[in-house]
């Protein structure tokens, strides 16, 4: 059976081959000597890096409350494309605060390469949720896999050889086709999520990280940027939760007799 693709699914396949293929063929990006040197390294109750491990709470919390909420939802309130790459997102921020908590509690590569694994997980869900809402379903699914498959190689890629350009181009490569896709109308029936807001709270946790010592030293020592990085980026789940509670919302109006 011949398989015919529309204009967007087309342009979505052609964004992710061209990311692909500049992570195939680009020049080597080594990963930066002094990544492990977080600014707060303060410990508390025993906990090593205290504020750093301890900040990771809210991933799990926004993902409990995510999946609690999607548990309760009506088979047939949302698309089951959409149902199922929220559920992988959700699931993905409770795995997401594990390999954190795990790697700041002694930060070094190997913990690292587990932080970011445990990462794939969301950033599949997201995509695949974006592109589920905003092209078709066999997009978001393909996407959400695809994100699931070269995730992990791109980590294994910079575990083995030091270059970082394949997991940075999953991570702001994602983070533009995310950008695209919120350019795009909504299809029918999809979950309204401001999807805006999702990149906006994801540039905001990327600028506090990159502040680590900055932060830090601003606010007198009391919160570094990269704990205020994880303590905004739990946010990001916000426009997601909040759309499943819309939608569920307007059909409850709906069917109100």
């Amino acid at each position: 059976m011949k398989l015919t693709l529309s204009a967007p699914e087309s342009a979505l396949l052609a964004a992710c081959v061209t990311l692909l293929l500049v992570a195939c063929l680009g020049p080597a990006l080594a990963h930066p000597g002094h990544y492990h040197q977080f600014a707060d390294q303060r410990t508390w109750l025993g906990i090593p890096c205290a504020l750093d491990v301890l900040s990771n709470l809210p991933f799990a919390v926004w993902g409990c409350i995510g999946l609690r909420t999607l548990h309760c939802a009506e088979l047939g309130s949302m698309p089951a494309a959409q149902r199922q790459m929220a559920t992988l997102f959700f699931a993905g921020l409770i795995l997401t605060a594990a390999g954190s908590s795990w790697y700041h509690w002694q930060p070094d590569d190997a913990g690292l390469a587990l932080d970011r694994l445990s990462m794939v997980v969301a950033f599949a869900g997201l995509l695949g949720l974006a592109a589920a809402g905003r092209i078709s379903a066999r997009a978001g699914l393909a996407l959400g896999v695809a994100t699931l498959l070269w995730g992990p190689i791109s980590v294994a890629v910079w575990s083995r050889t030091g270059n970082v350009l394949p997991w940075a181009l999953v991570q702001f490569g994602g983070m533009a086709l995310v950008l695209w896709l919120a350019s795009r109308p909504p299809l029918a029936g999809a979950l309204p999520v401001h999807w805006g807001m999702v990149i906006v709270i994801y540039a905001a946790a990327k600028l506090l990280e990159q502040g680590d010592h900055q932060v830090y030293q601003l606010l007198g020592h009391t919160l570094s940027g990269h704990s205020l990085k994880h303590l905004i980026a739990g946010l990001a789940a916000w426009p997601i939760w909040s759309a499943i509670r819309a939608m569920q919302a307007s059909r409850r109006v709906a069917h109100r007799p």
